[in-house]
């Protein structure tokens, strides 16, 4: 059993999650940020996205996690049918995700890559560290737009890997942590915005009942 003395009380938000489009073998909601995705280990963690969700679609399950700090789409199977043909497209990797995130600096280059394997921590849990034997990442960015009095910039991301931190790892490896993050932006003079600024902007599958693919946007607030 756990230390509960080791496990993190993250306080539940009482933005609600919005849905952004259902039919009967689906759901894809906007989950707010500063809420868990599932319950968490500490017994005062178990309100959360699928928790409310259950509440009026009982037989929703889960297929994939956004970080408690981070906003935006979350898919969620109605059926076992959908779970199912939707966990074998995210372990093919042909579910597309993009994300925007605002960050701190000036990033040079209007586009790149950024392949670093990635760690547990087991030092700094639950913290993941860039390392020579991690497990392949691989997140391709672009420039949306710098500004120049805040010294930050706004970036669209699309991470082929799905690791643990892999968007706020990658970009602070690279000098570039996103503003407001917790746990790997201590170096951002300027990222007291509140929350951290990453967010699921836009996710492309098939469903999993025609075959037809399916795309949804979220836009952020920030």
């Amino acid at each position: 059993m756990a230390d509960l003395s080791e496990l993190a009380v993250l306080p539940a938000t009482e933005q609600p999650f919005s849905v952004l489009y259902e039919d009967e073998q689906l759901l894809v909601v906007s989950k707010p940020a500063k809420l868990l995705t599932v319950p968490g280990r500490h017994p005062a963690n178990k309100d959360c996205l699928i928790s409310r969700v259950q509440q009026e679609w009982p037989t929703a399950s889960v297929v994939h996690r956004l970080d408690y700090d981070t906003s935006g789409i979350v898919l969620l199977p109605l059926t076992k049918r959908a779970l199912s043909e939707l966990s074998k497209q995210f372990q093919a990797r042909t579910i597309s995700k993009q994300y925007q995130a605002i960050v701190a600096g000036l990033v040079e280059k209007t586009q790149g890559e950024i392949n670093l394997p990635i760690a547990a921590d087991p030092e700094n849990r639950p913290l993941y560290k860039i390392c020579e034997n991690g497990k392949a990442s691989l997140t391709y960015y672009q420039v949306q737009g710098r500004d120049q009095q805040t010294n930050h910039t706004r970036l669209l991301l699309t991470p082929v890997t799905g690791r643990s931190h892999q968007l706020r790892l990658h970009l602070q490896a690279i000098g570039h942590p996103i503003a407001g993050d917790p746990l790997y932006g201590k170096q951002d003079k300027n990222g007291n915005v509140g929350r951290l600024l990453l967010h699921a902007c836009s996710i492309s599958f098939r469903h999993p009942l025609t075959g037809e693919l399916v795309t949804q946007d979220d836009p952020p607030e920030f």
